[in-house]
Order: structure tokens, then sequence, then C-alpha cells
């Protein structure tokens, strides 16, 4: 039974590290689609919105990989 449930806690364990990848993805896009869109409603020459965002929501992409690993190394 005990052997069981180390197997679920293995398999989720791998499900939370396979989803990583797709939320960083989807953290960066909406980021870079929002930069993008203030850069079409108030245009500047080098597109600072877009550049400033997207840097942002890589910083929040990789804190969210952080804590999210963390936690993981923490329910062992």
């Amino acid at each position: 039974m005990e052997d069981n449930n180390q197997k679920k806690k293995q398999r989720n364990k791998w499900l939370s590290l396979i989803n990583i990848p797709i939320q960083m993805g989807a953290i960066i896009f909406v980021f870079a689609f929002v930069g993008k869109w203030l850069d079409d409603k108030y245009p500047n020459p080098e597109d600072v919105y877009t550049k400033s965002i997207t840097l942002l929501g890589v910083f929040l992409a990789l804190y969210n990989v952080y804590r999210q690993v963390k936690d993981i190394g923490n329910n062992q």
C-alpha cells in the first residue's frame, strides 16, 4: 500500500515538472502580448513596453519555477 502511494507521489511530481515549461510559455506570451498591445496603443520608436513587460514576464516565470521546484523539494 505504501509503495503504491510513493509511486503516485512520484508520478504527480513528474506531472508538475512537465507543466512548468507550459506555464512559463503562457506567462511570457501573455506579458509579451500586453506589451505589444501597449506599444500599438501608445507608439514609441523603440518598443519600450514590449521589451520591458516581456522581461518582467520572464522574471515572473522564473520566480514561479523556483517556487514550484522548491515546493516539490520540500514535499519529499
